[in-house]
Formats: structure tokens, sequence, C-alpha cells
């Protein structure tokens, strides 16, 4: 479904109002689910970002995070700081089923996205049969049809798998989470020698996007890259 028209019709089930204040959208402005004020409130993320992990970084240089320990994957591009409003519309895709933010965070995803080096194959976190079947959707892998489609990137949303189930990360302690998705990925493409892009909503430790790199990197792939909507603070976070 093409988004002005998703965007459309996301509008009038919503009463022509803005997603986040309820105001009234204006009167020719391109079709979205946020008036200009909303929109201008997104916490977009500028330069002086680790051009690996996505955090603060001076002057746009490796961190020292990075530096330290290098992650299995390559590159990370995020839209948003998660935080208001930002995470309100996260959240509220993914707990809340509001399909109507996809193709809008999806969107905001592919403008990013498309400043950024090229990937061959555009694909979701996985969840797992049990959680699928909890939500009804991957939220994931909602968002990166919209990614995929702003740059004219193939999409492979089987490519990989969630073998079992996991707590949720956002429950877990920091130092948990990798333990938490260890051994909780596998591919069985052939990806050898592609740039692959791994699209999830919020990249928190980077715990499952890590081990889902170094999956992708044994069935061949030659850079992985993180798509993530929104990029927690550590600080923020703690």
């Amino acid at each position: 479904m093409p988004i002005a028209f998703s965007h459309r019709i996301a509008a009038r089930l919503l009463g022509g109002d803005c997603f986040l204040c309820r105001g009234a959208l204006e009167a020719g402005r391109a079709p979205s689910l946020l008036c200009a004020a909303c929109d201008e409130d997104l916490p977009r993320l500028g330069d002086g970002r680790c051009p690996r992990c996505a955090l603060a970084s001076p002057r746009g240089a490796l961190c020292g995070r990075c530096l330290a320990h290098v992650p299995a994957f390559d590159a990370t591009v995020a839209a948003l700081g998660y935080r208001f409003p930002a995470d309100v519309l996260v959240q509220a895709l993914k707990f809340r089923g509001e399909l109507s933010l996809a193709p809008l965070l999806g969107a905001l995803l592919g403008a990013q996205v498309a400043r950024a080096d090229p990937v061959a194959l555009v694909l979701p976190v996985p969840l797992s049969s049990a959680r699928l079947r909890e939500r009804g959707f991957n939220q994931s892998l909602e968002i990166a049809r919209v990614a995929a489609a702003c740059v004219q990137a193939r999409l492979a949303p089987r490519a990989c798998e969630r073998l079992r189930d996991t707590p949720a990360q956002s429950g877990l302690p920091w130092a948990a989470r990798a333990r938490n998705v260890r051994g909780a990925f596998a591919c069985a493409m052939d990806l050898a020698g592609l740039s692959v892009a791994v699209v999830d909503d919020v990249m928190t430790t980077g715990a499952t996007l890590e081990e889902l790199a170094r999956v992708l990197k044994q069935a061949g792939a030659a850079r992985v890259v993180n798509w993530v909507v929104a990029r927690t603070d550590p600080a923020e976070a703690a």
C-alpha cells in the first residue's frame, strides 16, 4: 500500500487529528499523522555520532566502547533518540498495535538510510513464533517494508529465524542481555559477499543486533549495518 494512501486512511480513522497532541492537522500539509509542531519536536539525531553504534561521539569518530570492544556489526543508522515523543510512537506501534504508525516510522528511518551506503538486502529482527502469535505482527518487519522501499532495497523477511523465545530484553539488566540472546538466531540463506541491513525499532545495549550480526557474518555477509528507528542513550536508560 503506498505510504501516502495509508497515511490518509490513518488520518481518517483518527479523525484527522495529530496522533500525539490530537490537534487538527493543517490543511494542505503533506499526508502525515503528526502536526507540524509535533513533527518538529521529534528528537532527530544529528551529527557527532559514532558511525558504528550511533552513540554520541566527538566529531563523529569511533567511540571508546567500539574501540574497546569491536562489535560484530559494522555501522548503525538511527533516525531518532529514544525519548519523548519518539518513545510514545514506538511503544504505540509495538505494544498497542497501532499499525498506522509503521509507515511514519519507516519513512523517518528511510530518510536517514537514504544518505548511507547502499545495501543488497534488508531483513527485520525476527520474532519467535510464540511472540508473533501473541502480538500478531512483527513491528520490525512493518518498519522494514517502508525503509527498504525508500531506498529500493530487497526485503528478505525470512532470511533469519528466531530459534527460541527469550524474555524481553527491556526487562533484563544490561549485563544479562547478551546472554539472553546468545544462540537465539539462525540464518539458512547464503549471504556470501553481501552487504546486509538489519531493521529494529529500538537499539539499547545492541546485544540483539550484535548476536544477529554475528550469525549473518557466519552465513557469509561481508557487512552488516543496523537500521534502527530510535537509539537509547545509556545515561537516560540507566
